[in-house]
């Protein structure tokens, strides 16, 4: 019998919440938002199938508003039934076949203002996530942000979203891509290649009137 390709996040069972360390941001004491750790989880994968050349992470969220209208306003909600887009929460390819896993923090150990590198990291390649975008026009936030962010969905948000940690297995070494690319671009580069592919979903809230 054949095994199966896994995916594992020892902090959060699928479809529970995501504890907060692993957030970007987090419910403030005095205000709807606080920076959080933002910690990079560690994550591991198993039975990779025959012909595993490289691997690759995507972690997004689905269930962003498409407008930014009513988002994070006092006295709004943003509506259950409002469109909602992708947001790339960490892009990394170019993962080396013999690597089975990255460790709590590979990836990101707290906020860095204005971004962190793209390219090149001891565990692959990373392209930037949708929080380059997000801050874009912010005089202290915006830059590109590389490697992994984690979640901040809107504080008045009226729906929980879901976080998912997509591993690839892939039969090419290498994808060509460089610069600043995004998480849409690597997945369009690994059609044709996907050998094998798992995913872990946690949840996240920053509205205390739903749950998380």
């Amino acid at each position: 019998m054949k095994t199966q390709f896994t995916v594992h996040i020892d902090s959060w069972a699928h479809g529970a919440s995501i504890p907060a360390q692993f957030a970007f941001g987090r419910p403030g004491t005095d205000s709807p938002f606080a920076p959080s750790d933002n910690i990079s989880p560690g994550i591991r994968w198993s039975h990779a199938p025959a012909g595993t050349r490289s691997f690759a992470i995507i972690c997004h969220d689905p269930d962003v508003p498409s407008s930014g209208e009513d988002v994070n306003q006092q006295g709004k909600m943003v509506p259950a039934d409002l469109p909602r887009v992708n947001f790339f929460h960490w892009v990394l390819v170019n993962i080396p076949a013999e690597v089975s896993g990255l460790e709590e923090g590979a990836a990101c150990r707290g906020i860095t203002p204005r971004g962190k590198s793209v390219g090149q990291t001891p565990h692959g390649v990373t392209g930037k996530n949708d929080y380059t975008g997000w801050f874009a026009g912010d005089p202290e936030m915006e830059g590109t942000y590389g490697g992994y962010d984690g979640p901040c969905p809107p504080w008045n948000d009226s729906i929980v979203h879901h976080y998912h940690f997509e591993v690839f297995a892939l039969d090419v070494e290498t994808l060509k891509l460089q610069g600043e690319f995004t998480g849409q671009e690597a997945l369009e580069a690994m059609k044709g290649h996907i050998l094998a592919n798992a995913s872990q979903m946690g949840t996240y809230s920053m509205n205390p009137a739903i749950k998380g």
